[in-house]
């Protein structure tokens, strides 16, 4: 998505060493976190990694047990939720349903004392942002799921917040929604250049929002990154398997490359050392081509064709190897039908650099 840059200056956030603990569990374990000024970043994750919890202490909704949370170089770890000066968006919509989209949106001026007609301006404002302008006077059960969590994000944003704070804002809405929404509140948080943490479990919504990603797990942030780095060079076993699909293909490591369906590939930093390894290589890092009769059993580049999808902007055939291994291999869209269930084919890796972990 191609969208002009805010000139605006957004807030340093600076998250050290967070721990909160729940009895004797750890929902954060030590978490540090830097947000750029004006950068959106999004904690991704499964159910119970930490994310909401280190959204949730930055807004002052829960207080870590140790560490220290910092928004413009001012230390906020014991200040209350209404003195943070922070824009919340969560999953329900949470508008006010005896008000207008207009009322909601200027009810966090209302409550700092803004007059009338600065109220009235700044509303028309963000809703035209949103693009709800024509909208105003609707109430909440006049409008669409995506259409109220506009509401809910301008509301967010009229009070000029020093830092946005989105919760699975999008999670309640249907799938085509969601990307339009998505494409939207990036497209608005760049306009008006908010430092804004994104939560979401939806890897596809985090890496098209972000200006980094951060994946956690069992309250540690794994990885930190853009997200073509995310995706291209994880850290480890677990972002490499939660962020994209992930083939694991048993190889042999030496001198920082490893071989692998009768080809090489070169390893990431980190990678095990072998000689035995498993590799993890992305469905698009491997290519595939139709042999005609049956490829020799003993050549690790042979395998039969198990199955075959057409999904839209590409294809997807799985396979099963020589060596009894089940492959993802994605081909484009107008090839997919030239695969077929007992087909046999060859593979080879592309040569892209891949993970490599210890075998068994």
């Amino acid at each position: 998505m191609s969208t002009a840059t805010s000139t605006r200056t957004g807030t340093a956030v600076q998250l050290t060493d967070l721990r909160r603990l729940y009895g004797g569990v750890a929902a954060l374990d030590g978490l540090t976190l830097h947000l750029e000024p004006g950068e959106l970043v999004a904690l991704l994750g499964p159910s119970g990694c930490g994310k909401t919890t280190a959204l949730r202490c930055l807004a002052g909704l829960d207080d870590p047990t140790s560490g220290t949370i910092e928004v413009g170089g001012r230390d906020v770890t014991g200040i209350p939720t209404n003195k943070r000066d922070m824009g919340m968006v969560f999953q329900a919509y949470s508008l006010f349903p005896h008000m207008t989209a207009r009322q909601n949106v200027e009810f966090g001026l209302e409550l700092r004392k803004r007059d009338k007609a600065s109220r009235r301006a700044r509303a028309a404002e963000m809703l035209e942002l949103v693009g709800l302008a024509q909208h105003a006077d609707k109430f909440a059960h006049q409008m669409s799921g995506g259409q109220q969590q506009r509401v809910a994000l301008a509301r967010a944003l009229a009070i000029e917040p020093q830092v946005l704070l989105l919760d699975e804002p999008l999670s309640a809405l249907d799938a085509k929604v969601r990307t339009q929404l998505r494409d939207e509140i990036r497209r608005i948080q760049l306009e008006v250049g908010t430092t804004t943490l994104f939560v979401t479990h939806d890897q596809e919504e985090a890496l098209a929002v972000a200006d980094r990603v951060g994946v956690m797990s069992v309250g540690r942030l794994e990885q930190l990154a853009a997200p073509d780095e995310l995706y291209s060079a994880p850290v480890s076993p677990f972002v490499a398997d939660f962020v994209g699909l992930t083939n694991r293909l048993a190889a042999t490591a030496a001198d920082g490359t490893a071989h692998v369906l009768g080809g090489t590939v070169p390893l990431l930093p980190g990678s095990a050392t072998g000689p035995d390894v498993v590799v993890l290589v992305r469905p698009e890092g491997v290519t595939v081509s139709r042999v005609e009769g049956e490829a020799p059993a003993s050549d690790a580049s042979s395998a039969t064709v198990v199955s075959s999808s057409f999904l839209g902007g590409h294809g997807r055939v799985i396979v099963r190897t020589a060596a009894d291994e089940l492959v993802t291999v994605q081909v484009s869209n107008t090839s997919v039908t030239d695969y077929r269930p007992g087909d046999a084919v060859r593979l080879q890796p592309r040569g892209d650099a891949a993970l490599a972990v210890a075998a068994g």
